[in-house]
């Protein structure tokens, strides 16, 4: 059973878009989180859902993150995974914190088809410890799938959190 939690930060910053129609929601919620990691523009990510136990993100298969044989580029699969990992680690630190990722390891299973979609999702446990503890680290689940419903890529992040402020010796 999960503790109820304030809201931090970014969760009050996409709350504030909750009364806009599901389709300005979605471009609102993506223009928020392109200006906070602007390389999630540059690369063209969608934030499709964002809660504090589900994130899911899209990337379509366009030229700007193809690799040479015309699927999405490995790293930008890396980043797709990533920032759904982060993000729902985002969710839920304190805004006395700062999450950083730690590890992560990918395993290229099997040749993408088309767009791709990362969904991480945090348990209550993990969404309690970093309520209750100033710094940590979690394993994040996430899963990419591709168009015909393929995971082309098995990943493993872990994300660590600390105090925001300046480090007392």
């Amino acid at each position: 059973m999960t503790t109820d939690h304030s809201p931090n930060r970014l969760e009050r910053q996409l709350n504030r878009l909750s009364d806009l129609p599901v389709f300005a929601r979605t471009f609102f919620r993506g223009v928020v989180m392109h200006r906070a990691v602007p390389f999630t523009g540059t690369a063209g990510l969608d934030f499709l859902e964002m809660t504090t136990r589900r994130v899911e993100i899209g990337l379509k298969n366009e030229k700007k993150v193809q690799n040479h044989i015309g699927g999405v580029h490995a790293s930008a699969m890396n980043l797709l995974a990533e920032t759904a990992t982060g993000m729902v680690v985002g969710m839920n630190v304190r805004d006395d914190c700062t999450p950083l990722a730690k590890e992560l390891k990918m395993a290229f299973k099997k040749r993408a088809t088309g767009a791709l979609r990362a969904v991480a999702t945090l348990s209550d446990v993990q969404r309690d410890l970093m309520q209750a503890s100033d710094k940590g680290e979690i394993n994040v689940a996430v899963t990419v799938t591709d168009e015909a419903g393929v995971n082309p890529v098995e990943c493993e992040f872990v994300w660590a959190w600390i105090p925001s402020g300046p480090r007392k010796s």
